[in-house]
C-alpha cells in the first residue's frame, strides 16, 4: 500500500478522540475506474453523499481532464474539512503513481490524510475479506491479494496494450477481430458482427479497421463494445459465448497466479462492471477455477468504494 500524507495532517489522535472509533469524523472514499470516478462521503461511518463523475485515472484521460473530473466530483460530495481520503485506482503500481494522484486530490481536501492504492484492494475489502484475492473485470482487468502474513501479490493489470484479458476492452477488441476474420474468410455478417456494426455506427466490417485506430475512439469506447458480445451470447450466438468463456478462463488464471504467489486457496472475489453483472462470465470464472481446485469463489455484492470503511479501520 502506498500512503501519501500531507505533512500538515493532524495526528490520528486528533481525528479519533478517546472513546470514538477510527471511522469517526469525515472520510471520503474514491473508486477511480477507466470510465468513471465514484465518490462517497462518510460521516462517522455513514454515507451522506454518493456521486459519480468522469474518469480521473491519468492512464485513461489527460491530467487536465482528470483534474476537471475530480473538481466536478468534489463540488457535489463536498471537500473542505475531511480527516481522510482513501482512493483506489487502476494503474497504481509505484509510489510515484500514488503521489501523482494524491497531488490532484489534495487541493480539494487540504490537511486530509490521503491514501492511494490499486483499486483491486477496495474490491477485496468490499467483499468483507481481509485476506484472499480480488479480481477486477471492468474496463480493464487485474488481480490483487493478501495473505495472513500481510504479503501481497498482483497478477495482470498491465493495461490494455499489454494485457487486460477478460476485460470490457478485451471483449470489444476480440469482437472486432472476430468480425474481421469472418470478413477475410468471405463469410456473411452474422449476429455478433451485425450488433457490433450497429453499436459502432458503421455499415461494413472493413470500416472497423480505421475506426479502431482512429483518435476519436479509445479504450473506453471499445470497452463499451463488450455489450454486443454479452447480448449476442444471451441470444444464443456460439462465437460470443466462446468469447465470454475465454474471458472467464483468463480471469481465473489471474486469480490462480495471485493465489499461488500467496500460498492460499481463497477466497476469490470477482468484481468490476462485467464481473458483477454478466452471469455467463461469472459461471465461466467459477468453472475454470473449480478445474484448478479453487472453490471458495464469490461475486462482489456491493460497490468497491464501500470497502473504504474497512480499509480505514485497518489503518488505525
Amino acid at each position: 500500500m502506498t500512503d501519501i500524507e500531507n505533512p500538515l495532517t493532524p495526528s490520528s489522535a486528533e481525528h479519533s478522540p478517546a472513546g470514538r472509533g477510527p471511522l469517526s469524523g469525515t472520510v471520503i472514499g474514491l473508486d477511480i475506474g477507466g470510465t468513471k470516478t465514484r465518490g462517497v462521503r462518510f460521516v462517522d461511518g455513514r454515507a451522506v453523499a454518493d456521486e459519480s463523475a468522469g474518469s480521473s485515472n491519468v492512464q485513461n484521460v489527460s491530467r487536465e481532464e482528470a483534474a476537471f473530473n475530480l473538481a466536478d466530483l468534489f463540488a457535489r460530495i463536498g471537500g473542505g474539512s475531511v480527516s481522510q481520503v482513501y482512493a483506489g485506482a487502476g494503474g497504481i503500481d509505484t509510489d510515484d503513481d500514488a503521489a501523482a494522484l494524491a497531488a490532484l486530490i489534495e487541493p480539494h481536501v487540504p490537511g486530509a490524510r490521503i491514501t492511494v492504492v490499486h483499486d483491486s484492494r477496495l474490491l477485496l475489502a468490499a467483499g468483507r475479506a481481509s485476506t484472499g484475492v480480488a479480481v477486477i473485470a471492468g474496463t480493464g482487468s487485474a488481480a490483487w491479494g493478501r495473505n495472513a502474513k500481510g504479503e501481497e501479490a498482483r497478477a495482470g493489470g498491465w493495461g490494455y496494450l499489454l494485457g487486460d484479458e477478460g476485460s470490457g476492452y478485451w471483449l470489444g477488441r476480440e469482437a472486432v477481430r472476430y468480425s474481421l476474420r469472418r470478413m477475410n474468410q468471405g463469410l456473411p455478417v452474422d449476429q455478433l458482427t451485425a450488433a457490433l456494426l450497429d453499436s459502432c455506427g458503421v455499415e461494413d466490417p472493413n470500416r472497423l479497421i480505421s475506426l479502431f485506430h482512429s483518435p476519436d475512439t479509445g479504450r473506453r469506447f471499445w470497452a463499451q463494445q463488450a455489450r454486443p458480445v454479452v447480448e449476442a451470447a444471451a441470444a444464443g450466438h456460439l462465437g460470443s459465448q466462446e468469447l465470454l468463456d475465454q474471458a472467464g478462463s483468463d480471469l481465473a488464471a489471474l486469480a490462480a497466479q495471485a493465489l499461488g504467489k500467496l500460498g492460499i486457496d481463497g477466497p476469490v472475489i470477482l468484481g468490476g462492471g462485467l464481473g458483477m453483472n454478466v452471469v455467463p462470465l461469472q459461471d465461466a470464472f467459477r468453472k475454470h477455477l473449480a478445474a484448478a481446485g479453487i472453490t471458495a469463489v464469490r461475486v462482489l455484492d456491493q460497490e468497491p468504494v464501500f470497502g473504504v470503511l474497512q480499509l480505514v479501520s485497518e489503518q488505525e
